[in-house]
This record gives C-alpha cells, structure tokens and sequence, in this order.
C-alpha cells in the first residue's frame, strides 16, 4: 500500500495496534487495513532474580508499554508524517502463566512470579492427581495452591488473580477478563463451555475449604472471552497510561487479552486442527491443534492449552531455549573485539550460528546443558549451564555452536517425543517463529532435524506476538460471522510465502545421536544444582 493511503488510514482511525509483553521485550505493531504491519516500536527489559524469584516490577510495565508506543508513535511520524491519536482496534498480548494476585483495594500482594519459577512442584503434583489433568508447574492455579501449602500470609487478602496480559488489559479498560488461550494457562478449560472446568473448580474449593479464607476461585479469576468478542474499550486513564503526550483518544474497542502461545499460533496461522507452530527465543514451546483428546494424562511434560477460539491444543514447553547460546556468542563477540574486529550484532550471530551447519552430525560428542533456570521437562527444579565433553570429543567451533543450537531444543524434543510416538499425533507443518530463526536457514534446518517434520518459515514470522494480537483486534471488528480460522486464510495468509524445509536423514540421525547422550547425561546436571551451590 503506497505511503499515501497508509497515512490516511492512520489518520482516519482505521488501523489497529497490537502490543506484546514478551519475556525479553515489549513491541508495538500498527496494521493497515490489510492486516500488514506499517509501523512498529519497542522497548527492552529483562526479568531479575530477586530472593529465589524470577520476576519483573510492574513499574516496568507502565514504563515499557508506555516507551513502546512512543516509539511506535514516532515511527508513524516519521514514515508517514501523521500524529496517531485513533485507532480502530487494540489488543494486549504477554507471557502466559504465573502469578499476579491483588487484594480488594487492587493492591499487589507479592512480585510477580513469572512462567520461569519453578517453585511450585508440589502443588502441580497434587493438583495434576486431584483433577486427573495435567497442572503444570507454571499455571497460575499452581502458584495458588503452593502459597497455600507454604502458608503465606497474603492468601487470605487475594480478591483477584491474573495473568500479565489481563493486568495491563484491566489497566486500560477497567476490565477483569481474559482470552480463553490465555485463561488456559491460569486453570483448566472446558472444551465445551470454553469456560473454567467447572468440576474441578468445585475439586479446588473442596481442597482448600477447611482455610476459611473468605473467597471462592470462581470469583478470583478473570472472566473469560474467545476470539471476536468485545472486551471493552480504552479509558481515559488507560489513554494517558500508554501516550503520555496525551493526544491517542479513549474509546478504542479492546479484543480479549490473549497470552503468547495463542499469538503466536494466530502469527503462524496455526489455529485450525492438524495445525502447530513453534515459538523458539528465551524459552521454546511447540503447540499443536489436536484432532482429538490424548489417550492419558503427562504431568510435568504435555500441557493442554487452548487456542484462541477455544480448540484444544497440546502444548510441550521448555523453560531454557536460546539464552545460554546468546551468552557465548556475547563472549565470543568480546573476544573479537578485542583483537580488533567491529562488526554489528546481527554479523556476529549469522557467523557463529551458521558455522553449526558445518559441524559433525551428532556434534562431535560436546555436550552442552542450557539450564539457566530450572527444566519441568527434565525434571530439574533448579539451573545450572553446563558444558562437558569426552577428552576425544571433536573439539571445534563448528560443533561446539552445533551443539548450542540442539541443546537449546533438548527439553522441547523429550515433549514432542510424546506427542509423536505414543499419541501418534497427525501434524502436516510445523510453521516456526521467534529469535532461534533469526538465522533462518540454520534454525529451520536444527529444528527440523530435531523434530523429524517438515517445518516452515512464513515471510511475516518475524512479525511473531505483537502482529498477533493486532490479528486478533482486527478479526474482532473484521470477522463478519467467520470462523478464526477463515478470517486468517481469507484476509491475512491468502497470498503468504513461506520457506519449508523437510528434514535431512543424516541431520535426523546425528540429532538422535545427541539426544540420546543427552538424555543420558540429564544425573550430571542434577547434581550440579546439589553440589554446585555457591
């Protein structure tokens, strides 16, 4: 669409904006009418380790929402030469999981704890038994439930709970809801209703009756929405919390708050049955659409999720993906530096990442760990990296990034492993978005060899997250009496390219090869967090 006519429909009101909290940064992205992104801003933060807690302080929030749209706002200005101040749409997307709890007064109770901590093994233990489905360690109902077993104070006082996306959706429209795919990572869903499951609600008050603590579950968590409904719309005080120039006016319709999982899934035009995508950056999570339900429940390693329609969706998480690669590439980047060598970041990774496609098959024997925190998965409640390897091991640089690129997929493939061999589930593509990918050739060709499927790269899978909801907003006001699904293939992938890449026979075998000392490895870190303590 020419410069022209993007202007105007920004000027206009007509296009829609999409903001996504991520675990490493907070983006903005603005689309036209045709659903393309035009204009985009963000803003970086990290989340801190603070008295055995992965968290973030909300203060941060306010500031990167808020510096994200700035910049977004100047983007538009600068290609266009319009001032934003309308839109015709809004959505709010962030990490799923964990635990936001506020009293009545809406205070916060604790800091955040994020999807990273896994402090929470007991009551995902006895809640997974208690409902005979699987709670993962990160939910929201298992943070619940292990600061009730621990005792602490602040339980009495909790009046609501929710997850990152609801609580920057109810600071901007004053609304206590969630996107069912969202709400899927806070308490089990009911496929039918597309509600909280509505037994196991009553199994959560039963188990937890005898505290007396003045509140039912029902009423602690946030309503739940599907995809297209009207989810409220943006205050004043929520205008002047995301522009503080003051001149984007209230009255913007909202979509659901949506958590990252079912974002990506809309990204990757992943919401239709035999459908999955995968999302590789700080952490790794493959979600595929499920035909049917599974055969048994997979504590620990297989979560069912939704997506955000409200289609059950399998969903293997791993906490540890590229964050261990990216600190030996800073290091190796220092070491450059300081022979003399200048070169930007991207040159950096394309270097070193690249250099994996030339490493031995089955990495020459090196075997590096990325658990920086701990690993559900494999089950390690606790981090340590890790690099170890045989006195005859081929010791390059090839293998050693080689190594790094497979390590950082270990965790998800122990999940996959499930899906594919014991519930033989039908998938056709597995369509791959996030930074692992940012080297597309090597990351589409590790992960395929890794998962032994086809997968591909869509041309707008660096888009990820932020365009999701932004999709989301858009099939709110656009979807005409059309399924999710309908909407994306009509007015958003019709015309999509994609990049695929079908595994190598020889990439799949070293791959094998690795996971198999991998998995045989998995004591040695174990004792690492035990007797590496310091």
């Amino acid at each position: 669409m020419e410069a022209k006519l993007i202007a105007e429909e920004i000027r206009s009101g007509k296009a829609i904006l999409g903001i996504e909290l991520g675990s490493t940064r907070i983006k903005s992205v603005l689309i036209d009418t045709k659903n393309v992104p035009v204009a985009q801003g963000a803003f970086d933060w990290e989340n801190s380790f603070i008295d055995g807690i992965w968290t973030y302080p909300l203060d941060k929030v306010y500031e990167g929402i808020a510096e994200s749209y700035a910049r977004m706002k100047e983007d538009v200005m600068q290609k266009y030469g319009v001032e934003l101040t309308k839109l015709r749409a809004l959505g709010i997307s962030a990490m799923m999981h964990g635990y936001l709890a506020f009293d009545k007064s809406g205070n916060l109770l604790v800091p955040f704890r994020t999807w990273r901590n896994t402090i929470t093994t007991e009551a995902a233990a006895k809640l997974s038994a208690l409902f005979d489905y699987p709670v993962p360690e990160r939910w929201s109902i298992s943070h619940l439930y292990q600061a009730v077993l621990n005792g602490e104070k602040h339980v009495g006082d909790v009046a609501f709970m929710t997850t990152l996306s609801g609580y920057v959706h109810w600071k901007l429209t004053g609304k206590k809801l969630l996107g069912v795919g969202d709400a899927s990572g806070m308490f089990p869903i009911d496929i039918a209703t597309k509600n909280y499951n509505k037994k196991m609600l009553a199994q959560f008050s039963s188990l937890v009756a005898e505290k007396n603590y003045g509140w039912n579950i029902e009423s602690v968590l946030p309503e739940v929405l599907v995809a297209g409904d009207d989810a409220g719309s943006l205050t004043k005080e929520g205008a002047a919390l995301l522009d503080k120039d003051g001149t984007l006016e209230s009255g913007i319709p909202l979509c659901p708050p949506e958590g990252d999982a079912g974002t990506g899934m809309v990204a990757t035009n992943s919401v239709a049955k035999r459908t999955g995508n995968v999302s590789a950056g700080t952490s790794v999570f493959a979600m595929v659409v499920l035909e049917k339900e599974l055969s048994k429940t997979y504590s620990r390693k297989i979560d069912l999720v939704t997506t955000p329609d409200g289609s059950l969706t399998a969903m293997a998480h791993a906490n540890n993906c590229t964050g261990e690669y990216d600190s030996w590439i800073k290091i190796f980047g220092e070491a450059a530096a300081a022979l003399g060598a200048r070169f930007d970041k991207g040159t950096l990774y394309d270097a070193l990442l690249g250099l994996a496609l030339k490493g031995d098959k089955d990495c020459g024997g090196l075997m590096p760990y990325n658990y920086i925190s701990g690993e559900s998965m494999t089950g390690l409640e606790s981090g340590r990296p890790l690099f170890v390897r045989t006195q005859s091991a081929g010791f390059s640089l090839a293998n050693f990034m080689r190594a790094q690129l497979f390590t950082a997929l270990g965790a998800l493939r122990t999940g996959m492993d499930i899906l594919f061999d014991k519930e033989h589930v039908a998938l056709d593509t597995l369509v791959c978005h996030g930074g692992f990918f940012k080297t597309a050739e090597t990351g589409l060709r590790v992960m395929a060899a890794a998962m032994h499927t086809k997968v591909a790269a869509l041309e707008t899978a660096g888009e990820g997250g932020p365009w999701g909801i932004a999709l989301l907003a858009s099939y709110m006001v656009h979807k005409n009496g059309r399924s999710l699904a309908q909407f994306l293939n009509e007015d958003v992938f019709a015309s999509s390219e994609s990049k695929t890449v079908v595994p190598d026979p020889a990439d799949v075998e070293g791959f094998n090869t690795f996971f198999a000392r991998y998995t045989k490895g998995l004591p040695v870190v174990k004792a690492a967090t035990e007797y590496i303590d310091w």
